[in-house]
């Protein structure tokens, strides 16, 4: 006759609750989670994020020498790292690196903030008024494929070469970008957010500001950068057409100026510090929002 004895383990075991596995198994999940996501060394973060670029720049350096060293092109057109490096302690000498960058600083990022007080309401209103999305929706479309020297001659008669011409090209230019971005992210807003958010009474703008941008936040975020691009880029083009002693000396004029003189060390160096400014902007201002919006959405090591 078959023992109706049970052990204390397999009592448990009976007495446990039909749901305690699917527990075990979240708790399970969630503390893999906490392993996967806990900070890394200071070593480890320089080796993986610092150290490619590094040796990604020391290769670009290694072969320009190379190409220099082996006279593929006279030194006219191609001078060594050594001459651009001299050309840029010339500028530091004479104190004047850091104002001709924070010229074009100063304007891109003025520029740029003023763009997206502009571009945010427009993208609201294209994105939840559909007859403002069929008038509208076209243009800004058109308007974020047409380069942005285009409207630098059309802003210098309408304003003249002043300030108020450089940052009409940096509106003009970025506006479209981040309209559009925060269009594409509240189109990828699941409906269900929307109906849950008008059953509270979120609507109109308190829907806007509590549900709709929310939610919408990571595209509306990559419109967000896609739209500093744009203002970099649209300030580089009025400062290298445009020029007068009001509007001071940016970077896009420095490299003009440097043309003229047929001074390619100072080309290259204008070049440098324009890719710099751009990388700069990214990595101190959109990197970490980036990185602290996925990891509010249990996103982040997906991009590590």
């Amino acid at each position: 006759m078959a023992s109706t004895d049970t052990t204390p383990t397999s009592r448990a075991t009976l007495d446990k609750a039909p749901g305690a596995d699917s527990a075990d198994v979240g708790a399970g999940l969630d503390a893999l989670d906490a392993v996967s996501t806990q900070g890394s060394s200071v070593a480890d973060t320089l080796r993986q994020k610092a150290l490619p670029p590094l040796l990604g720049v020391l290769l670009v350096l290694a072969l320009w020498q190379g190409a220099y060293s082996l006279e593929i092109t006279s030194s006219y057109k191609l001078p060594s790292p050594a001459d651009v490096w001299q050309a840029a302690t010339d500028l530091w000498s004479a104190g004047t690196l850091f104002s001709i960058i924070w010229t074009s600083v100063w304007r891109g990022l003025s520029g740029f903030v003023v763009a997206v007080i502009i571009g945010t309401p427009i993208g609201l209103l294209v994105s939840r008024v559909k007859p403002i999305r069929a008038a509208l929706g076209p243009v800004l479309s058109g308007l974020q494929s047409l380069p942005s020297v285009a409207w630098v001659p059309a802003a210098v008669i309408w304003l003249g070469i002043n300030d108020s011409m450089m940052y009409a090209v940096i509106l003009l230019g970025a506006v479209p970008s981040i309209a559009n971005g925060l269009v594409a992210g509240i189109d990828q807003v699941p409906p269900l957010f929307l109906r849950a958010g008008r059953t509270i009474g979120a609507t109109g703008l308190t829907g806007a500001r509590h549900i709709l941008l929310p939610a919408a936040l990571p595209g509306y975020l990559a419109g967000l950068k896609q739209g500093w691009a744009f203002s970099w880029r649209s300030l580089m083009a009025a400062e290298l057409v445009a020029s007068s002693p009001d509007l001071g000396l940016g970077l896009g004029r420095y490299l003009e100026n440097q043309r003229e003189f047929s001074d390619m060390a100072g080309v290259l160096l204008g070049i440098i510090l324009i890719l710099f400014v751009g990388i700069a902007i990214e990595l101190l201002v959109f990197t970490p929002v980036e990185r602290r919006v996925l990891r509010n959405r249990g996103l982040l090591a997906a991009v590590k």
